[in-house]
């Protein structure tokens, strides 16, 4: 199929290379403007453009798709359809109707649930056992359009943020690759709003760690915030990044240092497996705790 593929972040990548592997013609890839980053501030591109441009492919960059001449543009592709994965620009109806067969989304949530910007952390600091990827017909209402294609994978007990973004993008290129195989005779489901949620963006004030809640909450809010932004406390005097934990037994005094790095909670306690100092590179707890005396408690 002629396909125009919209995605920005690293979560976008493996999606891409699999249309370009199964065989369909890539008409041209929209992405996120490149922004300013690292120490010299330089534009950077996004991981999608740099990995476009690798594979020979027509980058855009608009900052905007809601004028005439670029929506045209769009359409004068002549594309089959638009495949759509954490782009990051809101689609005016003319973008979402210019494509043959529309606008397809590959979202990292079982729609109705988590619609939204950030589906992965929610799902993780809610707590649920599983979560997954829909294939969404796209319409103007935010991730509430029908699904194509669905498919289930369930949370691990010390399963990061990172990890299993990892693992629903690899999941999302297989299933879209299979939608656009099927595309045609799948048969859309209605999203029932029974059961809806919104996954808001996470807010930084959202991470700092709160020792008074019982610990399955820390630990969730621990893996749910890894890596970006990271759930923090005060350890020394330093604010430390807590990236990777899991829950064990144990009873204290909230913030009580129990053990290494076990940590008591309002009830329970959590055991830290990764963490970062200020200007340090993260590390294993093993590594954290040499030559770094902890106090016997932290806040």
């Amino acid at each position: 199929m002629r396909i125009i593929f919209m995605g920005t972040p690293d979560f976008s990548v493996p999606v891409l290379d699999a249309l370009v592997d199964a065989g369909h013609e890539i008409a041209a890839v929209y992405c996120q403007p490149p922004r300013p980053a690292g120490r010299g501030k330089k534009d950077r591109p996004t991981p999608v453009h740099a990995r476009a441009e690798a594979l020979g492919l027509e980058v855009r960059h608009p900052v905007s798709l809601k004028g005439v001449e670029e929506q045209e543009a769009f359409a004068a592709l002549g594309a089959d359809v638009a495949v759509v994965v954490a782009y990051g620009l809101i689609l005016p109806q003319a973008i979402l109707d210019a494509p043959a067969h529309g606008c397809l989304n590959i979202h990292a949530s079982l729609l109705p649930r988590w619609r939204g910007a950030a589906p992965i952390h929610r799902a993780i600091m809610a707590g649920d056992a599983e979560t997954g990827i829909c294939i969404m017909q796209m319409e103007a209402g935010l991730d509430t359009g029908p699904v194509l294609l669905r498919e289930a994978t369930l949370i691990g007990a010390e399963e990061t943020t990172a990890g299993l973004h990892d693992r629903l993008s690899d999941m999302g290129a297989g299933l879209i690759v299979e939608a656009l195989g099927k595309l045609g005779s799948l048969v859309p489901e209605v999203q029932p709003e029974d059961g809806a949620t919104y996954a808001e963006k996470i807010d930084k004030s959202e991470a700092r760690i709160d020792w008074t809640r019982p610990a399955v909450e820390v630990d969730r809010l621990i893996r749910g915030l890894s890596p970006f932004p990271g759930a923090k406390c005060d350890i020394a005097g330093e604010q430390v990044k807590l990236l990777a934990s899991r829950l064990v037994d144990g009873a204290g005094a909230p913030g009580q240092v129990l053990d290494g790095l076990t940590i008591a909670c309002g009830t329970g306690a959590v055991e830290i497996l990764r963490a970062q100092r200020p200007g340090k590179r993260a590390m294993e707890a093993e590594d954290f705790l040499r030559g770094f005396d902890l106090p016997d408690r932290i806040s």
